[in-house]
């Protein structure tokens, strides 16, 4: 099905406005709509931007008032330090079920659904396998509210999509993301002057590039991908590897036993070590990416470029602050200076 008329959850998220600005440059797309409590980080043409919030019925309405054929979720909340566990539940497993119960009935026009989630749904364990395949569960319950919320989600889709074969479900399960315009735990982890390790592991790593996200996003809209599918990077680099090529050493900071017990006082000094982050960093994770290649999408970075674009990244990252304030986009003021008589245009 081609999708024609879309609406864009999460429309602040760094995902949800690049997808929007990327899904604006094609001109078979009749209309994007955006959902969200925030205002767009980031500049769009055609998107149309609604300010509300989870409620199934407010989004309901905009869903059949527009005709909306394809609802793409971004909103899910995948780093523990973005917000506390009580809202980042509402915001992972409340709002998943209200996105849903805003899709469905006799009358609803929505023939697709694509769904964000994460590679946390696999979670990291010793007896994990070399490479997570869509078809495998988890070898062990959720230990993180994070993991657990993503289940929850997950699961949540899974109910809606046996309920309605007539609708395409997809579900992208996304490696750890690298990019330029990203603050993540393991990017502001990679920041520090040496890499903090736990002593004695050296776990595998698998990336994805911000590119691929937003590709993997747009990519799920113009096909008809129904079912899970992985989203990572060619390659697995152990942790030794990417500090490596970040060109920093390792700091094995962390013993191996009482790890959370010594990483909590670490955060007054500026380390942030979420509990799912300390789970990566003692046994790694590798998904098997075969699935969503096989359906046409070609990543444009391995995980070794990706980490070789955030050394670059944060080689300049010195030059740049010292240069003159870059410009933020924000979406008052841009209106202001297009449309406000107060503005003397063309006059210098």
């Amino acid at each position: 099905m081609d999708s024609r008329r879309i609406l864009v959850t999460g429309l602040s998220t760094f995902w949800g406005g690049r997808l929007a600005r990327a899904l604006e440059r094609d001109d078979a797309i009749e209309t994007i709509i955006g959902v969200d409590v925030h205002d767009p980080s980031v500049e769009l043409d055609r998107t149309e931007y609604v300010r509300v919030y989870n409620q199934h019925a407010l989004i309901r309405r905009i869903v059949v008032a527009a005709e909306i054929d394809t609802v793409i979720d971004t909103r899910l909340a995948v780093d523990s330090t973005v917000a506390p566990p009580r809202l980042a539940h509402e915001n992972n497993v409340i709002g998943t079920m209200n996105i849903l119960a805003a899709c469905t009935g006799p009358d609803s026009p929505v023939r697709k659904i694509v769904m964000k989630s994460s590679a946390h749904y696999y979670g990291c364990e010793r007896d994990d396998p070399a490479f997570f395949t869509e078809q495998m569960s988890r070898p062990h319950p959720p230990r993180t509210p994070i993991e657990r919320d993503i289940v929850e989600a997950e699961s949540a889709v899974g109910d809606f999509a046996d309920k309605h074969p007539g609708v395409t479900v997809c579900v992208l399960r996304f490696a750890n993301t690298l990019g330029p315009g990203l603050r993540t735990s393991h990017t502001r982890l990679f920041a520090l002057p040496a890499v903090p390790c736990i002593l004695g592991f050296d776990p595998r790593y698998q990336f994805i590039h911000e590119e691929d996200i937003v590709g993997c996003l747009e990519h799920a809209a113009r096909h008809d991908l129904a079912g899970v599918f992985n989203a990572a990077a060619d390659g697995v680099l152990a942790l030794s590897e990417v500090a490596d090529l970040l060109g920093k050493p390792l700091a094995p900071v962390l013993p191996p036993w009482g790890t959370g017990l010594v990483a909590a006082p670490l955060r007054r000094v500026g380390l942030r070590f979420p509990s799912e982050l300390l789970n990566q960093l003692r046994y790694g994770r590798g998904m098997d990416n075969r699935k969503l290649k096989a359906t046409g999408y070609d990543y444009r970075y391995t995980s070794r470029e990706a980490v070789q674009q955030l050394a670059k990244q944060l080689r300049l990252a010195p030059i740049l602050r010292d240069a003159s304030e870059p410009y933020r986009y924000e979406q008052e003021v841009e209106e202001f200076l297009r449309y406000s008589p107060s503005v003397r245009r063309g006059e210098r």
